[in-house]
């Protein structure tokens, strides 16, 4: 299971901010096409997009593209425009059923081929934002091997409620139940949940932990992203300390010599642990050195600079 943590969103017109996101540390790169890129931008952002993807991917970051709904008509030219080596897959703008996804499938299948990739090699998170696809996320989830991840995007979901983003309560209850399935749908298909980015004042620090607290609590794996300032903090939220690596480590040595005594569970630290026990620890120390070789390539990557971008310039 690939590490997303932190996804951050980047206009794909945007070159300044394309260009500066091999500097950061998201375990994930969104190069958007949808919303932060006007009309009239599209097909230069998918230029920019397209070039960009290479040089984002040897820095260390995942590289996802988000494509416009398939209600716009311009998937199709989103998809074959930017399909690359170096891409990790699509996000899919107001996935709302089973068959959004299936629909998508049939485009990233011919144009991988196109681009000499190997079949299946690129993954889809579909982002849920709307009512009906909240109640169809595990259909969602289930519908393609190619699905990674589910995630939410509450701004859009809100709306289609009938409510102003500016109306949420501090502590987000009216998300609850959508964050909720989201979750629970990903968990049952087996792919990863990512919550929502944060909808408040950048400037609003405390509210930001706290919410990221709560996703991480209801399950999620990781959360999306606006800003750059907000990617440590996601990055350390969904990891876990020394502390708890450590403790992991040692309970699986001391679950390993109970099993040689034949015993199905023991006392650990003061605590009973038995085999589920162990599974979780076992786990987070998986997840703990995969983070770590994760780390190493990021810091093997060196600079990257401008010409990597613009390799057949000058």
């Amino acid at each position: 299971m690939s590490v997303l943590r932190s996804m951050l969103y980047i206009p794909g017109n945007n070159l300044r901010m394309v260009t500066k996101s091999v500097n950061l540390t998201a375990d994930a790169i969104i190069l958007d096409l949808e919303d932060a890129v006007p009309m009239l931008d599209k097909a230069t952002a998918r230029i920019v997009v397209r070039d960009s993807i290479q040089a984002i991917k040897d820095s260390g970051s995942a590289v996802f593209v988000r494509v416009n709904a398939l209600i716009t008509g311009l998937t199709p030219l989103d998809v074959e425009g930017v399909t690359i080596r170096g891409l990790d897959g699509f996000m899919l703008s107001k996935s709302e059923t089973a068959e959004d996804v299936l629909a998508l499938v049939t485009l990233i299948e011919a144009t991988e081929k196109k681009a000499g990739l190997e079949a299946g090699s690129l993954s889809i998170i579909p982002l849920i934002e709307s009512a009906r696809g909240v109640m169809n996320a595990h259909a969602i989830a289930c519908s393609s091997p190619r699905v990674t991840a589910l995630a939410f995007g509450a701004g859009d979901y809100y709306r289609d409620l009938g409510r102003a983003v500016t109306a949420l309560s501090a502590g987000e209850d009216e998300l609850l139940f959508a964050r909720s399935m989201i979750v629970n749908a990903g968990r049952a298909a087996g792919v990863q949940a990512i919550d929502t980015p944060f909808l408040g004042l950048l400037t609003d620090k405390e509210a930001f932990a706290n919410q990221t607290l709560r996703a991480l609590r209801l399950g999620f794996k990781g959360k999306q992203t606006i800003h750059p300032m907000q990617i440590d903090l996601i990055n350390e939220s969904f990891s876990p300390s020394e502390a708890e690596v450590d403790y992991a480590r040692r309970l699986v040595v001391a679950f390993e010599e109970a099993q040689k005594k034949g015993l199905g569970a023991t006392s650990f630290e003061g605590k009973m642990i038995d085999l589920m026990s162990q599974k979780q620890a076992l786990a987070l120390v998986e997840f703990a050195d995969t983070l770590a070789a994760k780390a190493r390539q990021r810091e093997g990557a060196g600079e990257i600079g401008l010409q990597r971008f613009f390799p057949h310039a000058g």
